[in-house]
């Protein structure tokens, strides 16, 4: 069972100290983060790993890695008549990303680099993040972190932690229609892809939460879709 901590108990330094804590000198520690689009996982995890660095006085310290490099390219998406429901979770390299992830914990020899995913282009971008062997904590961030389904399950055991980061789902449909209208959508447009694409999605992850270590509001301070 995941352990609820109320808000009022925890704020985002209390997060960085915990996470820091995962990962003591010497050490690395993978912490994945979860959560269903619009729940602010992405903001959490790179406040996270900016704050472990704050805390360490070194920078590259800890390093946020979002699972979004490994969306698969746009035209890879239409040879397979998925890129009209873009985000569900066979529009991913799950395969790539469990390797990288493996990779993560385990190589401190050599730097690693992970793709990134530029919404200027609604494209991944290889090579675009760089973990060195000094880092300690790599935050690794995404929608189905803890699916119970082959590659997704051989995550879970590779993270130190798992949080998942919950919203009410008013809240995260009202920050996926804004972000996608300033990425270029109609109002209408966005509301038809928040509700019957990332809605969709959601009533899968949200599934997972359950099994995560953690689960942190997202409407904590700081923390946005």
């Amino acid at each position: 069972m995941p352990l609820d901590i109320p808000p009022a108990d925890l704020d985002l330094d209390a997060l960085a100290r915990r996470a820091s804590a995962l990962a003591p000198a010497g050490s690395r520690a993978v912490l994945g983060v979860a959560g269903s689009p619009g729940s602010g996982k992405t903001s959490l995890a790179r406040a996270v790993a900016e704050r472990v660095d704050a805390l360490s006085g070194t920078p590259g310290t800890a390093q946020h890695v979002p699972m979004d490099g490994f969306h698969l390219a746009n035209g890879t998406l239409d040879q397979l008549g998925r890129r009209d429901r873009k985000g569900a979770i066979d529009t991913f390299d799950a395969w790539g990303f469990a390797a990288l992830v493996q990779r993560l914990a385990t190589d401190r020899l050599d730097p690693v680099y992970a793709p990134a995913f530029d919404r200027r282009v609604d494209e991944p971008v290889a090579g675009s993040i760089r973990v060195l062997p000094e880092t300690r904590l790599v935050v690794v961030e995404g929608n189905y972190l803890l699916v119970d389904a082959d590659p997704w399950s051989r995550i879970p055991p590779l993270l130190a932690e798992s949080w998942f980061v919950a919203t009410p789902e008013a809240e995260r449909e009202a920050r996926l229609v804004d972000r996608h209208t300033r990425h270029g959508r109609t109002p209408e447009a966005a509301l038809a892809w928040a509700r019957e694409v990332d809605g969709v999605n959601a009533a899968l992850i949200e599934a997972t939460r359950e099994r995560a270590t953690l689960v942190v509001d997202g409407r904590l301070p700081g923390v946005a879709a």
